[in-house]
């Protein structure tokens, strides 16, 4: 073959194999705007895709969900997002049909007030992300990471294949705060200072502090009981597959 006739056919495969993957991949975003309390409540329910939610000093949420399917653009109409709003809250669900397989993922990017209750997110199968929220609540997954920064409250996180690690400034009340897997490690950052009664269950894996902790007895066999400072809110993570770490949580500018 000729050698220009060569670069001619070369290109002509390239911008064949560059529009291939938009053959077989659609998306279809949404951006809806609510005013909201400052301190009301959130919840999410997600089957497939990333959750992220910021705090900000706005008394409004935004959503935006992304959703994407490498199978006909016709699916992601099958796949609602749903948005309830009452007086002390927002709720927002994913809904797909029933006895209905389709293969649609949903990414949501949620801005809330910092102030704003997090009331509940769960998400099968993605990771989840929180930052900047001085109320947290229980965050839940089944096959993601589950990732929170700077942020307060009364957490409970749980997932079942994944890490967390969690940057805590304050476990709340004395519900304390939960931060439990199954398969995956724990870490948490907290300030050097915060009073805490520490509970760390390593099953197959190791435990480990950055912080000055006093051991207190064990009840249960790979249980670590100890106290932060003078003691205060109660503090539990939990593994059965997988390390716990706590670790000084470092002022940023």
């Amino acid at each position: 073959m000729h050698r220009s006739a060569f670069r001619h056919a070369s290109l002509a495969v390239l911008l064949v194999a560059a529009f291939v993957p938009a053959c077989f991949a659609a998306s279809k975003q949404i951006i809806r705007s609510f005013p909201m309390s400052p301190t009301g409540s959130f919840q999410l329910d997600n089957v497939n895709g990333a959750v992220r939610i910021e705090g900000w000093d706005k008394n409004e949420i935004e959503v935006q969900a992304l959703k994407s399917t490498p199978e006909e653009p016709s699916l992601l109409d099958l796949v609602a997002i749903e948005i309830d709003l009452t007086p002390t809250g927002v709720s927002v669900s994913t809904r797909y049909p029933q006895a209905q397989g389709v293969e649609v993922a949903v990414d949501y990017v949620i801005h809330v007030p910092r102030h704003a209750r997090l009331t509940h997110v769960n998400d099968i199968n993605g990771t989840l992300r929180v930052f900047s929220l001085d109320s947290l609540g229980e965050l839940h997954t089944v096959n993601g990471n589950i990732e929170v920064y700077e942020s307060s409250g009364n957490l409970h996180a749980h997932t079942t294949n994944g890490n967390i690690y969690v940057e805590l400034k304050s476990p709340g009340d004395q519900r304390g705060a939960f931060a439990e897997t199954t398969n995956g490690s724990v870490v948490l950052a907290i300030p050097v200072d915060l009073p805490a009664e520490l509970e760390a269950r390593c099953m197959n894996g190791s435990f480990s502090t950055e912080l000055p902790m006093v051991m207190t007895s064990a009840a249960q066999p790979r249980t670590v009981h100890g106290v932060l400072g003078s003691g205060g809110a109660p503090i539990h993570l939990s593994t059965v597959n997988g390390t716990i770490r706590v670790v000084a949580l470092r002022s940023t500018i």
